[in-house]
């Protein structure tokens, strides 16, 4: 006779939850019997992504897969992996098939049992949702160093590493409740998108608190909160005019991930006969000379010991990661992903991946960590590029590390010699021709793997102006690191990451110094490293950055216009934004002493120029060749142009 298992699943709670039911096998009966794991968690009605679910269960790969419920979906396929405990179902959900809850039926001859699976009604509009563009300010946060909202969640049972605030590379106790009190905060400063790093499951035993090294990808981490406040954030941000950009990582996982005791093939990460890493040369992916050999070790080769290599080489590897990364964005409501590690992975299937998202969602914006110094190879990996092997990545927008790096080269120096200081700017921008898309460009003074600018800086506040107002200012879509707006440097920075990775002051109970409140800033007299600071200091960096970046939300002629520069050997750089009817104009004296602005110079975009404002006075100026700009001062002026 058979025995069935059916796994209840209360009315009230099915009609009390928003959105897509999360079922959680460990709280239903009897799921722990068969089914550990149904992934994606749930899934929608007018879905362009094919639905393929892993499920995992002692055995599991002997039973059969059908549907029950409601009408328009059914199982099409179904394939084992090289586990036992692992089956693939491939399920159609018709475009007219009916939102509603629906069961999972396994049987082998002998034994059935079921398993609840949501399919809900897509949000109207869901597809043609805008992403972040040029007209947007990227806030970066790493979470667990921001705001601590709820202290109750620091530590978990289910989780291995405790809090531990005093430690630079330990759990500081940051969270989403902690980024949702301060949300008012972010949109004041002049930002309108939040980028967090990874807030997913990361269950490490150490180091666990920048969650690069996911243990679950269908799961928040419970010390940051949970998927349903994770949704509210991203809501509560929308409300506030605030886009969110998700951190994802699809080249590893963590050696803490639920399938590393039970691989559902072999070849599911890579794997070698002892630990070998990346030689992290990405050159192999353009490089008509490069070895297959050395190619294999740059996208196989394991990040670092506790991040085991996805193969994305393996189809339901591939496919997994995609439908994920859809999941995401249509539970949560995201505007844009930002991608960890991009030139690691395999690049065939990332460009598949990039597309597979492009075409759930044609407008969303995918930017890409491709870490080089290299404008070439930098530029190759943006989608659309022509490069001469024929490969198109499919990634609309790429993160400018050589202008990075030509900032934080350029600002911090006295030199006027032959290509330094300021002509490193100019040098960099002038490659702007090999790049498909200038629009689609993250540019940035730091983040956090790289020194904080105000450590490049040497604290120096004049220069970090010069910074910011370039950030503002420039092509591309700007990203500041939380912090950058008052100049946070490392708590320690022989530390590395763990000492730059600093708690916002003012973000925990019993903080003596709130850098979130005008009052506290007014007040400051340390920065993040306890060192003294002029009084008003941080208030009055803090102001500027907020005055060039809320400035900045209705400039048009900064989102879309082109860029005109002029050359110097005397550690000045000025140049100009500039559409039919508008211009902007920025002069930096990053030299030691006062200089005049050579006007006559830009003669062929100054002519016709009128009724000049200084950004940040909102005072009207005229600019000559008269004009004195004092050492290591910034001015930015708008224009109407005839």
């Amino acid at each position: 006779m058979l025995r069935v298992l059916t796994m209840a699943i209360s009315i009230a709670c099915i009609v009390s939850c928003c959105g897509p039911v999360i079922f959680d096998p460990a709280s239903t009966p009897d799921a722990g019997d068969r089914v550990e794991r149904v992934e994606p968690l749930s899934w929608w009605v007018g879905m362009k992504t094919p639905l393929q679910l892993l499920v995992k269960g002692e055995g599991i790969s002997s039973f059969d897969v059908t549907v029950e419920g409601g009408s328009g979906v059914k199982v099409k396929q179904i394939h084992k992996g090289d586990s036992p405990n692992y089956l693939f179902v491939d399920v159609i959900v018709a475009p007219d098939a009916v939102a509603g809850d629906y069961w999972l039926v396994f049987s082998d001859g002998t034994e059935i049992f079921k398993y609840p699976y949501r399919i809900s009604q897509r949000e109207e509009g869901s597809a043609g949702r805008k992403s972040f563009t040029t007209a947007d300010m990227v806030y970066l946060i790493m979470p667990d160093r921001f705001a601590n909202g709820d202290p109750s969640n620091d530590a978990s049972r289910e989780t291995a590493e405790k809090p531990a605030r005093e430690e630079y590379f330990g759990r500081h106790g940051g969270d989403i409740q902690g980024i949702i009190d301060h949300l008012d905060y972010i949109s004041d400063l002049g930002a309108t998108a939040i980028w967090c790093t990874p807030l997913l499951l990361d269950n490490e035993p150490e180091g666990s608190y920048h969650g690069y090294a996911c243990a679950d990808y269908y799961h928040i981490d419970p010390r940051f909160g949970s998927n349903r406040l994770y949704r509210e954030f991203v809501s509560r941000a929308h409300a506030k005019g605030l886009k969110v950009i998700m951190d994802v990582v699809t080249n590893h996982c963590g050696t803490a991930h639920w399938w590393m005791d039970d691989l559902p093939f072999k070849d599911w990460i890579h794997v070698f006969p002892e630990y070998t890493g990346t030689n992290v040369c990405f050159s192999t992916n353009m490089d008509p000379n490069a070895s297959s050999y050395d190619l294999n070790l740059q996208e196989s080769g394991w990040f670092v010991p506790s991040m085991p290599d996805m193969n994305l080489d393996n189809p339901f590897v591939l496919k997994y990661f995609q439908q994920w990364a859809v999941w995401w964005a249509e539970y949560a409501g995201l505007d844009g992903f930002r991608v960890d590690t991009y030139p690691y992975n395999e690049k065939g299937p990332m460009s598949q991946w990039c597309a597979a998202v492009l075409k759930e969602y044609p407008d969303f914006n995918i930017v890409g960590e491709c870490w080089t110094s290299s404008i070439p190879q930098l530029a190759y990996w943006q989608g659309g590029n022509a490069n001469r092997d024929g490969f198109d990545s499919h990634l609309p927008s790429i993160m400018d590390f050589p202008l990075q790096e030509a900032v934080c080269r350029a600002v911090p120096t006295d030199s006027q010699a032959w290509g330094e200081g300021m002509t490193r700017i100019y040098d960099c921008l002038s490659h702007d021709f090999v790049y498909h898309d200038l629009s689609k460009m993250l540019i940035f003074p730091g983040n956090h793997d790289t020194d904080r600018i105000g450590d490049v800086l040497k604290h120096n506040p004049d220069r970090h102006k010069i910074v910011m107002a370039m950030m503002a200012t420039m092509r591309g879509i700007p990203q500041i690191f939380y912090g950058d707006e008052m100049m946070f440097v490392s708590r320690d920075r022989s530390q590395g990451h763990g000492g730059l990775r600093v708690d916002f002051p003012g973000g925990w109970e019993g903080d003596e110094l709130d850098l979130f409140t005008a009052e506290g800033r007014a007040a400051a007299g340390v920065n993040t490293d306890g060192k003294p600071v002029p009084e008003g200091q941080i208030a009055d960096l803090h102001d500027f950055t907020r005055k060039l970046f809320q400035w900045r939300k209705g400039k048009e002629v900064i989102h879309n216009g082109r860029t005109m520069h002029f050359l110097s050997r005397d550690n000045t750089y000025g140049y100009f934004r500039y559409n039919d009817t508008d211009a902007v104009f920025v002069y930096i004296n990053n030299s030691r002493g006062k200089k005049h602005i050579p006007w006559s110079h830009y003669a062929e975009i100054a002519d016709g120029l009128y009724d000049g404002r200084n950004v940040i006075t909102g005072e009207p100026v005229t600019v000559s060749g008269s004009t004195v700009i004092s050492p290591r001062q910034v001015l930015v002026v708008e224009f109407k142009r005839k």
